[in-house]
Order: C-alpha cells, then sequence, then structure tokens
C-alpha cells in the first residue's frame, strides 16, 4: 500500500456483499483495518433503503457496522435541500428511504414541490410514476439525482439502476438532475470530513469503473477497483482509466497493508 495513505471510502454492494452473499474475508479486512489505525467510512449509491436498514441488513451479512459509518445519497440530498431552505420533495424511489427524509422534517409530496428526487425505485419505475415526475419538474420542480449509475448485480444477474430513468426525465423535460452520490465530490465529502481527512490522504475502493474509480480519482484519491460485484474485464479494458490498484476482492487489500 502507497505510504501515507491514511483511511479508505468503501463501497457496499458488490465490495463487501453479492447479492445475499458476503464476500469472503471482506469481514477480516475490516477487522484489520482496525487493528492497524485506518479510518474508513462506507459510501454506497444504494438508495433502496435508509441508514439504519442498510446497517441491519450488514449486520445479517455478519458485518457490525455502526449506521453512523454508512454514507448514502439520501443523505446528501438532504444536506442539500436545507442548504437551499426547501422541505418538499416528490420521492421516486422503493424501499424505506423515504424514512431518512422524514427523520429530517422533509415532506414527502406529490403537488407543490421543490424537488423530484429519483432513486432506485426497481419494479416501482411505473410509466404513472415517471409521468407524474415529468409533470412536475415542468411545472418549476428541479431534479436531485440520487445516483446515476447505468445498472448493478442482484443474485440473478444485472438490472438497471437509475441512471437511465433520470436521463428520460432529463431529456423529456430538458432539465439538468443534480447527482447526490457518486461521483459526486460533495457526496465524497460528506464522508472525508466524517473521517477527518484530506482527499490525497484516502482510497476509494468499489466495483465501477466510472463512478468508484473515476469518481475518486477526479477530487485526488486513490481509486482501487475490486475484482467483485458488477466489475467486467471488457469495461475497465475500453475506459481509458487506469485505477491506482486491481484485487481480486477487498480481502486481498488485508494483504497489502
Amino acid at each position: 500500500m502507497q505510504s501515507g495513505m491514511q483511511a479508505f471510502l468503501i463501497d457496499l454492494d458488490g465490495v463487501l456483499y453479492v447479492g445475499k452473499s458476503p464476500v469472503p474475508g471482506a469481514r477480516e479486512c475490516l477487522k484489520m483495518l482496525e487493528d492497524r489505525g485506518y479510518g474508513y467510512r462506507f459510501v454506497s449509491n444504494s438508495t433502496r433503503r435508509c441508514r439504519s436498514s442498510v446497517a441491519e441488513r450488514l449486520k445479517g451479512l455478519g458485518y457490525d457496522v455502526p449506521a453512523e459509518y454508512i454514507f448514502t445519497p439520501p443523505l446528501a440530498a438532504i444536506e442539500r435541500m436545507k442548504e437551499l431552505g426547501k422541505k418538499r420533495c416528490y420521492l421516486l424511489a422503493t424501499g424505506d428511504v423515504q424514512r431518512d427524509f422524514e427523520n429530517a422534517e422533509i415532506s414527502i409530496a406529490e403537488e407543490d414541490v421543490d424537488f423530484v428526487v429519483v432513486g432506485d425505485a426497481g419494479r416501482d419505475f411505473t410509466f404513472e410514476r415517471l409521468n407524474k415526475a415529468l409533470r412536475l419538474i415542468l411545472d418549476g420542480a428541479e431534479i436531485l439525482a440520487l445516483e446515476m449509475d447505468r445498472y448493478w448485480r442482484e443474485s440473478e444477474g444485472l438490472v438497471l439502476s437509475t441512471g437511465p430513468f433520470v436521463a428520460a426525465l432529463e431529456y423529456a423535460t430538458g432539465k439538468k438532475a443534480e447527482v447526490m452520490g457518486k461521483p459526486s465530490r460533495q457526496f465524497f465529502e460528506l464522508a472525508l470530513k466524517d473521517l477527518g481527512k484530506r482527499p490525497k490522504d484516502a482510497a476509494m475502493i468499489g466495483d465501477d469503473i466510472l463512478t468508484d474509480v473515476l469518481g475518486a480519482q477526479a477530487m485526488g484519491m486513490k481509486g482501487i477497483l475490486v475484482k467483485t460485484g458488477k466489475y467486467r474485464a471488457d469495461l475497465l479494458a475500453g475506459s481509458g482509466i487506469t485505477p491506482d490498484l486491481v484485487l481480486e476482492s477487498l480481502a486481498e487489500l488485508a494483504l497489502l497493508i
């Protein structure tokens, strides 16, 4: 491991687990990071679960991770809305992610909203909900994209993520979305600020060559790619991006620190 590296930002899906299966050796690697004094936080583009639910899921997979170590795009969206003094949004997502907004006293509504917030709605990306979002945006609401990933990996294979649907709304409305999750610089900075570290002292570990590696490198962090999750050799080869390090899995990091 390069000298001077003090902390790591670590993706969840595809790095700690794939589908419902923990990545072998990942838990032991986290323990070693703690034992050797490295700081770490988890930065995930997961938008189906609120922060506490993400922590509960990790616990069920054998990871003892405090909820406050987890940073997800809804938290960045909430910070952005508070910064602008806005408190009403239409939330196009699924799962219990609305709890993060409710806990922050952000009203989720279907009219007179300041923002349309788009996360991974899965099968709830229906024509009716997308059309509702379209009309609200045309009526003046701005778009907050919780993430812009193209796809992610479930146990059954790759599935569409949020990005394609945000792109459709952008095309239809002529408005540009503000991205809250990776590779947003502001999102990475939330976790780095919590660690008290500068970008040059940290590395991002993820399975996405664009949002994880390129996003990290663009703001001065090291970008480490793991060959688990949605990693594809052909995408790496055709990306023109050179990771600072490529690991078979997070477990291999334990051999380098």
